[in-house]
């Protein structure tokens, strides 16, 4: 292990930019649940467990047409949960390493829960592939991808059933729902990540190739979507340092580091001091 940090922080102290991939392990040292299981996700959401729900059941475009209460008790509980977690340390460690760099940082993230941001990131240098909790759409289609700032759900904490007025749309009056990528979701509106998706193009366009440092935390095999990304700008830019405590197996030339994404980081920042 040691010998694998000094091998990755050699690559962050060579490197000229950084590009951080992060899956749901990110969020995990912050408090948040990553939903990793079946048992994971009904420990967070015991009510789900009694009606047999699991996470690919529940993160469905079809409950906000079929009972919108139960759509927006689920989603309004994780728009507050997130808006209350602070993001870990680790998160600024990143942005240390970042402004060291010439080329500064862009993340590619498949959470939704805009702790980059809140972290201090800037929203142009934010790729969230799979859309953010923090912005929604309607359902009818007639306003685009809006901010949900103004909006807050009341949700019974028993039930985990929205009560009172839901989020609906200043244009029409239709129910809105929130601008994230759910199971077998044909209605999502991805204009604002294919907004995300240009930067990011425009500012590896700039990136040396060898000098890019791709910092992957706590992004699994279930979905790959950040894994395959990584993989993929680390072959072309740069080296891969891939953060996970399950599955930290890494292509070849890659460094992979059988840990919690806080734990990782700091190991690495004081690896990297040392030099």
């Amino acid at each position: 292990m040691n010998q694998e940090l000094r091998r990755a922080a050699e690559v962050l102290r060579s490197a000229r930019a950084l590009l951080i991939g992060a899956g749901a392990g990110m969020g995990v040292d912050s408090g948040l649940p990553d939903f990793r299981g079946t048992e994971g996700f009904w420990r967070a959401y015991p009510p789900y467990a009694k009606l047999g729900l699991d996470f690919a059941s529940m993160a469905n475009p079809h409950w906000f047409e079929q009972d919108p209460a139960f759509a927006w008790g689920f989603y309004g509980h994780r728009l507050h949960l997130y808006r209350d977690t602070l993001p870990h340390p680790g998160f600024a460690l990143l942005r240390s390493w970042a402004e060291r760099m010439p080329h500064g940082a862009f993340v590619f993230t498949s959470n939704v829960d805009g702790q980059f941001q809140k972290a201090g990131f800037p929203e142009e240098r934010v790729l969230e592939v799979h859309g953010s909790i923090h912005f929604t759409q309607c359902l009818k289609g007639c306003a685009g991808v809006e901010s949900a700032a103004s909006f807050s759900v009341d949700v019974e904490p028993e039930s985990f059933r929205a009560r009172g007025a839901l989020p609906t749309c200043s244009r029409c009056g239709a129910l809105l729902r929130p601008n994230i990528l759910m199971f077998g979701d044909g209605e999502w509106d991805d204009s604002r990540t294919r907004e995300q998706e240009a930067r990011l193009a425009r500012w590896l366009g700039g990136v040396e190739p060898g000098s890019l440092a791709v910092v992957e935390c706590g992004a699994g095999t279930a979905v790959p979507s950040v894994r395959r990304f990584c993989e993929r700008a680390a072959d072309r830019y740069g080296t891969l340092l891939r953060v996970n405590v399950r599955e930290p197996q890494v292509p070849e030339g890659g460094i992979g580091l059988p840990l919690r994404a806080l734990e990782a980081l700091r190991a690495l920042d004081e690896e990297v001091s040392r030099g």
